[in-house]
């Protein structure tokens, strides 16, 4: 079975995050002074060959933790979907 995997990986709530205070900013100087306290982050896609949706999301876990995020300094939060 073939799983495609979204990952939206996020830099921790309490840790500052210059690039979306500097996008913060420059929102207000194109006039849009409603948008607040963005956060840029990373998104991945992936595809995953495993025998069940369990087994995937085991393996995406393993991606997440071991290369594609920092823990220290970042979260990941991930969605599978099978596909044909």
């Amino acid at each position: 079975m073939k799983f495609k995997a979204n990952i939206d990986i996020m830099p921790h709530d309490a840790l500052l995050d210059p690039q979306g205070k500097a996008v913060t900013q420059s929102m207000g100087n194109l006039g849009l002074n409603e948008i607040s306290n963005v956060r840029i982050g990373k998104h991945v896609t992936l595809f995953v060959d495993a025998d069940s949706k369990g087994a995937a999301s085991d393996k995406v876990k393993d991606a997440c933790t071991k290369l594609l995020c920092n823990q220290i300094m970042e979260n990941f939060a991930f969605e599978l979907e099978e596909v044909s």
